[in-house]
């Protein structure tokens, strides 16, 4: 199976809120925005993307879920917007990736219906003012 790049996030992270417990799992919430470059999309994170983690209590696990709504332009000119439910887990063991997700997108671009339907592949990689999240769909 092959991939490929349909979306680059870069996410700004804003702010965050951490719960931490001693006794069993800690929870941070994180507020961000950013923007979309790719082939077949450009714009913006709109406001009240949150990303939700859990962290086990020895740090064995770590799960991430975020959501987000996109505006902006599909690769035909058409403006668009597109929901990300973006869900997955941090992985010690990877090379240069912190994070892989599973994430689902919604849209209303007639072009980019496939993403509503297609098999999709994230990953998080560090970036200078929070991460840069790279969505692949599998053809």
């Amino acid at each position: 199976m092959n991939f490929e790049e349909v979306l680059t996030v870069n996410v700004k992270i804003e702010s965050a809120i951490d719960l931490k417990n001693d006794n069993g799992d800690s929870v941070v919430m994180i507020s961000f925005t950013g923007d979309v470059k790719s082939k077949y999309f450009e714009g913006q994170v709109l406001p009240g993307g949150i990303d939700t983690q859990i962290i086990g209590k020895s740090g064995d696990r770590h799960t991430l879920s975020a959501r987000y709504m996109l505006e902006g332009k599909d690769y035909t000119g058409e403006t668009c917007k597109m929901f990300i439910e973006n869900n997955g887990h941090m992985n010690k063991n990877l090379q240069g990736v912190l994070f892989r997700t599973y994430p689902k997108i919604i849209t209303d671009s007639k072009a980019l219906d496939f993403m509503n339907h297609d098999i999709l592949i994230g990953e998080g990689f560090p970036a200078e003012d929070g991460v840069k999240i790279v969505i692949y769909r599998a053809i």
